[in-house]
C-alpha cells in the first residue's frame, strides 16, 4: 500500500498542475477577449467608458500586459480627454447652451426713431 500511495501523489500533482495551467489559459483567453471587446466598445460612436475600463481591468488582473491592453488604455484616456474638451458642444462645434452676453466698450447704436402721428416730416 505504501508503494501505491507514493505513486499516486506525483500523478495527482501533475493532474492538478495541468488543471491549473488549463484554468490559467482559459483566464488569459477570456481576458484577451475582454481587451478586444474594450477596443471594439471604444471604437463605437458613443462608447460606454465604464464598460471599457472594466474590461481593461479584467485583462490587467489576469496579468496580460500586451500592446493591446496599452492600446485600449490609451484609447480610453484619449476618449475621456476629448469628451471633457468637447462637453456642451454639438457636432458642429457650437455651444448648445446660450453663452453669456459679451460686454463691449462701445454702446449699442439705437435705430432711428420713427416719427409719430402728427409730427411734420420733410420731403
Amino acid at each position: 500500500m505504501t508503494i501505491e500511495a507514493a505513486l499516486i501523489k506525483p500523478v495527482v500533482d501533475v493532474l492538478l498542475a495541468l488543471f491549473q495551467q488549463g484554468s490559467d489559459l482559459k483566464l488569459k483567453h477570456n481576458a484577451q477577449a475582454s481587451v478586444r471587446e474594450a477596443i471594439r466598445e471604444l471604437l463605437q460612436a458613443n462608447p460606454d467608458e465604464n464598460r471599457a475600463a472594466a474590461r481593461i481591468a479584467i485583462a490587467r488582473a489576469a496579468g496580460i500586459l500586451s500592446e493591446d491592453v496599452v492600446l485600449a488604455e490609451d484609447m480610453l484616456q484619449k476618449h475621456r480627454a476629448t469628451k471633457a474638451r468637447t462637453r456642451g458642444k454639438s457636432t458642429t462645434g457650437r455651444r448648445r447652451v446660450p453663452s453669456e452676453p459679451v460686454e463691449t466698450d462701445t454702446p449699442a447704436r439705437k435705430p432711428p426713431a420713427k416719427p409719430g402721428p402728427g409730427t411734420p416730416t420733410s420731403h
